[in-house]
């Protein structure tokens, strides 16, 4: 493609340099799904500084499913990972760009502010949590318009809280025993349960957890069909070689 026809990637995508960082419970404080803990490498990639709103998605897909409808600069939540992959499909044929959800490895790198050793996304001390998050002690039971907490180091919003966000890689609890060091992308497939089908990973925490669960090591897991009203997710892009 000639560069000078390339489109360009809005200011609300932030550049995350290449590095590498210890992945999972450097903490000593998680699930067993955190261990071990293991050295990542990722590429260089781009990431949104917000959380995908409610007014994003109705731009894009017509409707809007949130659960917490009417606050076009909350996020939109109560979508499930197929329903992003719709809107992606969409998005990327009315901009002509080619976004995608950030991998396992790419959101926490991200989130620790290109892979430093912090509990939250943007501190360690649980004293300063709610300057950047909105979770169970501040959020009086609903979703925030994004962008009111502190960013992290990097310039992300609502890394922490708000609503969790849908990454690309399918869900085991196993994953971090044979994950591979560079860019990491998840399993090939979920492993299907006696109740529930194979899941796809959520990742940050939400307006309805407490500290603990938004730590930025924490895994969720959810049916990539299924959603809850705190399942949101923001925009990721590769860089074009």
């Amino acid at each position: 493609m000639d560069e000078s026809k390339e489109k360009k990637l809005p200011d609300f995508m932030v550049f995350v340099e290449r590095g590498c960082f210890v992945m999972g419970d450097t903490f000593g404080e998680g699930g067993l799904d955190e261990k071990p803990t293991h050295e990542v490498c990722v590429d260089e990639f781009y990431i949104s500084k917000y959380l995908v709103t409610q007014k994003f998605w109705k731009k894009v897909m017509g409707a809007n499913p949130s659960s917490f409808y009417g606050c076009d600069d909350c996020p939109i939540e109560s979508v499930g990972w197929e329903d992003v992959h719709d809107f992606l499909e969409k998005l990327n044929e009315k901009t002509g760009m080619e976004y995608r959800l950030p991998t396992e490895a790419e959101w926490e790198f991200a989130a620790r502010g290109r892979g430093k050793s912090e509990r939250w996304a943007g501190t360690n001390e649980e004293s300063e949590l709610g300057d950047y998050a909105w979770y169970s002690e501040n959020s009086e039971g609903k979703t925030h318009p994004v962008g009111q907490k502190k960013p992290n180091s990097i310039g992300l919003y609502d890394m922490t809280g708000n609503v969790m966000e849908w990454v690309q890689d399918w869900y085991r609890k196993d994953y971090y025993q044979k994950s591979p060091k560079e860019n990491p992308s998840g399993p090939e497939s979920g492993v299907r349960g006696w109740i529930y089908g194979a899941q796809r990973v959520l990742r940050g925490g939400s307006w309805v957890n407490g500290k603990e669960f938004v730590r930025v090591a924490d895994r969720y897991k959810v049916e990539p069909a299924d959603w809850n009203d705190d399942c949101g997710f923001r925009l990721a892009a590769s860089v074009k070689k």
